[in-house]
């Protein structure tokens, strides 16, 4: 007999807006029916809160590194006649890696035309170096690093031991509930992401060679060899791009979707030419926005590289501190965070600021890639509300930016529905899952078909009720 549970909309998808609820077929439970499996039902959002064990992951094999001296042989098709051999190893902090060797891969496995500066040394370094994604917050990096005869490095994987789902933005939580109520450990678990970042780019990082794919083949292995050497539940790559989500389809991994918002960029010279675009009612509202802002005596500014002071980071950090506090309870980054990557990605660093005389009273951050903005953190003085002011530094003004760089896009992350009327449609993200226990890997895939056939009737709804013009995509 099948057991079947009911499970309600996915937590991936954030809110719902009020005016696709008015869809019955967006309302509609999910049924997921197992026949015959270990595992006979999983129950997203349990009645009970589950009590999990606390788990040091600091010590026995969740510490080895003993895949160092594994050495994987193939064949070179550009000289057959003689053996490849790589050697893939594990470090226990980026710093292990020289910026130019990593940074090396980073471009090479994008391109400098679509670079993503997250996954730059000098982003993650940063993240490391100043107490953020460390063991003592539950991030201990595992980092894969693959290597020729001559010790040239051929790719790299950031990668994590984590001892919990936080900081990730694809939502797992009640994946470790299940677990738990069957009496499993979901934690610790592996992680290839960029910490605290729902940025989408390419997460295994390899040179341009002639026997890259086998390169990239080999830094996978390693992966799922690492899973079952640490004995963890699962391996995750979230926000992986287009491509790997695919190939890794083919390696075992089950294949999630998500949801995120992003501006595209259609070959506008001014603000005003995209926001012509927009529907009449739209393009009212946008201005009506912008208008808040002089009115509120505020001005805005757009600071990158030498122009970002420390005090500006001072107090920016104050302003992810009151963000932190009000919304989410937890603040991730440390002030060295923002100082030390500051000091590291130099221009890529966008800091829009709001002043009000003097005194500064809002701030977003952003990093600029290869052809795209990546809005990031938003925050305001303790105490203060300025009516629009959110929309202004965070949205209109990456698309100027945007526009005066000639970038194609702007990258807003996930949640939030008011982005579609500021222009930000709904794009799909990826992620993949390594699930090493069979029962538990079917149901969960039962459940990721379902899932995205939930998403992809969201979004078709949401571009059914575009904000442009006709004929605009």
């Amino acid at each position: 007999m099948a057991a079947v549970a009911m499970v309600t909309p996915s937590p991936f998808l954030g809110h719902f807006p009020p005016h696709l609820l008015a869809n019955s077929s967006c309302r509609q439970c999910i049924q997921i029916s197992v026949r015959t499996s270990k595992i006979r039902s999983l129950f997203w959002e349990p009645k009970k809160v589950v009590e999990q064990p606390q788990l040091d992951i600091s010590i026995g094999n969740f510490i080895s590194t003993e895949l160092h001296a594994k050495v994987f042989p193939f064949v070179d098709s550009t000289n057959p006649e003689k053996a490849k051999k790589i050697s893939v190893s594990v470090v226990s902090s980026i710093s292990e890696v020289s910026s130019y060797d990593w940074d090396a891969c980073c471009l090479d496995a994008t391109g400098s035309e679509h670079f993503n500066p997250f996954l730059a040394h000098g982003f993650l370094s940063s993240l490391e170096e100043s107490g953020s994604a460390v063991k003592e917050t539950g991030w201990i990096p595992r980092h894969i690093i693959a290597r020729d005869e001559c010790e040239n490095i051929l790719g790299v994987v950031p990668l994590y031991l984590k001892s919990h789902s936080y900081g990730e933005y694809v939502f797992d939580h009640s994946w470790a509930d299940a677990y738990y109520h069957y009496g499993s450990r979901y934690y610790p678990k592996l992680q290839s992401c960029v910490p605290f970042t729902p940025v989408t780019g390419q997460r295994i990082l390899v040179r341009d060679t002639p026997y890259k794919d086998q390169v990239f083949d080999i830094l996978v292995s390693a992966m799922k060899d690492l899973a079952v050497q640490f004995q963890v539940s699962s391996l995750h790559i979230t926000f992986p791009s287009g491509r790997e989500w695919q190939v890794l389809k083919e390696k075992g991994f089950l294949q999630r979707t998500g949801m995120q918002y992003h501006w595209k960029n259609r070959n506008y010279k001014r603000f005003d030419e995209f926001v012509l675009d927009m529907k009449q009612n739209k393009r009212k509202n946008i201005r009506q926005d912008r208008k808040k802002i002089a009115a509120q005596n505020l001005t805005m500014k757009r600071l990158r590289g030498y122009e970002i002071k420390a005090s500006h980071w001072d107090t920016f950090y104050k302003f992810y501190r009151n963000t932190t506090d009000n919304k989410w309870g937890t603040a991730y980054l440390t002030r060295d965070f923002f100082h030390n990557m500051s000091s590291k990605m130099g221009d890529r660093v966008l800091l829009v600021v709001a002043e009000e005389g003097d005194e500064l009273v809002a701030g977003a951050l952003n990093l600029i890639g290869g052809d795209t903005i990546f809005g990031r953190l938003w925050g305001c003085r303790p105490g203060a509300y300025y009516p629009c002011l959110h929309f202004e530094a965070c949205y209109y003004q990456a698309i100027e930016a945007a526009i005066e760089l000639n970038l194609n896009k702007v990258e807003a992350g996930a949640q939030g529905e008011h982005k579609v009327d500021r222009g930000y449609l709904p794009e799909m993200t990826y992620s993949c899952h390594y699930i090493l226990d069979e029962g538990f890997r079917n149901v969960i895939q039962d459940f990721l078909v379902r899932e995205t056939q939930q998403i992809k009737l969201v979004m078709k709804l949401m571009q059914d009720s575009s904000p442009f013009k006709e004929g605009i995509h």
